[in-house]
């Protein structure tokens, strides 16, 4: 990769961890499902009317929508306002690649291999290791909620390997707008209709500021770039830089919000980010919004070596034939391309 492009994905690694601190932010402005619902309505509007519509069915995106949107996001903002921190969020999160190799295997029937297996259970043993932490000193419920979240992650991702959208960030606008009015209808019921007009009148600079931050920044932003990043380099090359996330997440809630990171919380994140690794072969997927959503774009685009023993891209998706890129002949120069083998599907 070029150094500009290193830096890029280093930038977008570093946005989406700080993103977490931001959310810890807001959610002092805001009550967390109408904070949620804010930041996909903003993340939606204008967009949607300037991309066009998306390219796949719209249970699709209705589906992604309801379980991403409403599911992951809803979880993960009550579950940090409940106490759970933005540092461990940003790494608890991050065993999403654990559920989506248990999904796709029960819904894509993949079979995960003896190195993705011994991922899942180190990655299993992380989160107890931070379950044990946070036990210790934090709100429990607040920590399954997180993992909730990241189940729910999971789910998304394995919806949108079936349906394999071709242009990766009209897909992720469209189902931006979809959990805007579910979950402003679950705040109207939970959170009050008082409550959620005392923070609108509240709205400040500040609060505006985060807004913008989460939906512009950390969404349209940072995966705009990640697309830009897999349309240029195989997604082995751009998918480690993911690995900075909970790095990012856990040094920047250390230095804005004074979290503290025991040794057992080291110890977790290790467990953690090296069992997501071997789990999704070259990295786990991106922590803010959903970045299998752009692997899947990116595997639709652009062409890649047939080679059966690299491992696929977290997001590509196993339901579908692969593109089959062409090339010309190199012994007889001047032929017409020619179509290269197809890769075998390949279980993640």
């Amino acid at each position: 990769m070029r150094p500009r492009h290193i830096a890029l994905a280093v930038l977008v690694a570093a946005l989406w961890g700080v993103n977490f601190v931001v959310i810890e932010l807001g959610l002092d402005h805001f009550p967390p499902l109408l904070f949620s619902a804010l930041r996909f309505l903003v993340a939606a509007v204008p967009a949607i009317f300037l991309l066009g519509r998306p390219s796949v069915a719209w249970k699709w995106v209705v589906g992604v929508g309801l379980v991403l949107g409403v599911g992951k996001f809803g979880l993960l903002f009550i579950g940090m306002d409940q106490g759970m921190p933005a540092g461990l969020s940003s790494l608890v999160l991050q065993v999403q690649a654990v559920f989506t190799a248990l999904f796709a295997a029960l819904a894509l029937s993949e079979r995960p291999g003896r190195v993705r297996l011994a991922g899942m259970a180190v990655a299993l043993a992380g989160i107890g290791v931070a379950a044990v932490d946070e036990g210790a000193g934090g709100p429990v419920l607040a920590f399954v909620l997180v993992v909730g979240a990241a189940a729910c992650w999971g789910v998304s991702n394995v919806l949108t390997r079936r349906a394999a959208p071709k242009d990766a960030l009209t897909f992720m606008v469209w189902v931006s707008a979809v959990p805007v009015l579910p979950l402003l209808g679950l705040s109207l019921l939970f959170e009050g209709p008082d409550r959620d007009a005392e923070a609108l009148a509240a709205l400040d600079w500040s609060g505006a500021g985060i807004i913008l931050f989460v939906a512009w920044v950390s969404t349209v932003f940072g995966f705009g770039a990640w697309g830009f990043l897999l349309r240029q380099y195989p997604a082995s090359s751009v998918a480690p830089f993911t690995l900075l996330v909970p790095v990012f997440g856990m040094s920047s809630a250390a230095l804005v919000l004074g979290e503290e990171v025991s040794p057992l919380r080291w110890c977790a994140a290790a467990l953690l980010v090296g069992g997501v690794a071997l789990t999704s072969g070259v990295g786990p997927p991106a922590g803010s919004a959903t970045a299998s959503v752009l692997r899947a774009a990116a595997d639709t685009h652009a062409p890649r070596p047939a080679d059966p023993a690299a491992p696929p891209p977290p997001g590509a998706s196993a339901s579908r034939t692969p593109s089959t890129p062409t090339s010309p002949d190199p012994a007889r120069p001047g032929t017409p391309p020619t179509a290269a083998p197809r890769p075998p599907v390949r279980a993640e």
